[in-house]
């Protein structure tokens, strides 16, 4: 993902209203995919060996509007991402064996996990006012990680596999 894009989604970060929680650190930004779940060593290759086969030339993609996933409980803030649904669709395709097509994908950053709003009504109104650039740029590749949780009171590691927008074409990262 470009660094402009970043350095956006920081700046929409600040402008986030009062909340408790954690914003997501610029590094840690990522456009997922499709999540995967928890598989072994011989279900990442073939995953890997799948996803090697599609060609994609760039795609123009675009920050798009703000918000939350569930009004009522508030957990994840948001970002848009406009333009991934064909990648997207062809990654389902080339899964289809292994995995159930993506029901309601939407393209998204996550921008910051709540654990609680003060008044969620004031929290939701100031998110839909924020001003910030829709700003357009290209994905030209991505790649297959390992995505690691660390919950703050349990301190056990919970694996899975997750397909994200990075700079380099299904490189595996995971043991």
């Amino acid at each position: 993902m470009p660094e402009e894009v970043k350095e956006e989604v920081v700046r929409i970060q600040r402008l986030i209203p009062d909340f408790h929680g954690k914003l997501t650190e610029k590094e840690n930004l990522h456009l997922i995919l499709k999540f995967l779940g928890d598989m072994g060593a011989e279900k990442i290759k073939s995953v890997k060996d799948s996803l090697g086969k599609i060609k994609f030339s760039c795609i123009s993609c675009e920050l798009d509007d703000l918000g939350v996933f569930s009004e009522k409980s508030i957990r994840i803030v948001w970002v848009e991402v406009k333009g991934m649904e064909g990648l997207q669709s062809e990654i389902d395709r080339v899964l289809g064996e292994v995995f159930a097509p993506e029901i309601r994908f939407m393209g998204h950053l996550t921008i910051a996990r709540v654990k609680h709003v003060r008044d969620k009504d004031t929290f939701l109104s100031s998110i839909k006012r924020l001003n910030y650039e829709r700003m357009k740029f290209l994905i030209d590749a991505f790649s297959l990680v390992k995505s690691t949780r660390r919950p703050v009171v349990q301190h056990i590691k919970k694996l899975r596999i997750i397909l994200c927008v990075s700079e380099n074409m299904c490189v595996l990262i995971c043991p």
